[in-house]
């Protein structure tokens, strides 16, 4: 072997060692994976905005919401002021809106937590309506709400509070009080 092959394999020794010397200064071996917690956002948005056609391409309903943050964990979506719109063809939209909600992975089940409202306008051959409840469980596809808490219907000038509520947004329009219905007509 000449002397200019044993300089090469010197030149790499020496390289090798310095490597060595510097992964240990840096304390590259030593990395530690940080462990990400099961229910951890993956992605988030300010100003939200979800629009559901129907095969026809008419919107059935649309959500909005002030700030939105999906948890890779679950696969869920929660919002903060979710505002939600669902429509008809001939009567003004039902607009529900509350402090919270979360949307299930799938789209299919939206969780309103806290004070929840749903007010719908007064247009030709409808009345106007108020609803004041909490915990509205809501099936966007099926247009449809559900809660065991207490519940106010104001349709002017009359009031009728229950506990328990049911509600189908779509044609034919059904709102039903579960338990202890009480009303003040004039």
């Amino acid at each position: 072997m000449g002397l200019r092959n044993k300089k090469f394999y010197l030149y790499l020794a020496a390289i090798a060692i310095t490597s060595q010397w510097l992964a240990q200064l840096a304390d590259i071996n030593n990395v530690n994976p940080v462990l990400v917690s099961a229910h951890s956002p993956d992605y988030f948005s300010k100003g939200y905005t979800k629009w559901q056609m129907n095969g026809h391409g008419t919107l059935e309903n649309k959500l909005f919401s002030d700030e939105m943050t999906h948890y890779s964990g679950d696969g869920t979506t929660h919002t903060i002021k979710p505002l939600m719109f669902f429509y008809n063809d001939d009567s003004p939209p039902w607009v529900v809106k509350s402090e919270t909600g979360i949307l299930s992975s799938d789209g299919k089940d939206l969780l309103l937590n806290g004070i929840v409202t749903v007010d719908r306008a007064k247009a030709e051959k409808v009345r106007e309506l108020k609803i004041n409840t909490s915990n509205l469980r809501v099936k966007p596809e099926t247009s449809y709400a559900e809660t065991d808490a207490w519940a106010e219907l104001i349709s002017p000038p009359n009031r009728t509070t229950g506990t328990g509520m049911k509600l189908t947004f779509s044609k034919p329009v059904h709102l039903e009080l579960l338990a202890n219905v009480k009303g003040k007509y004039e």
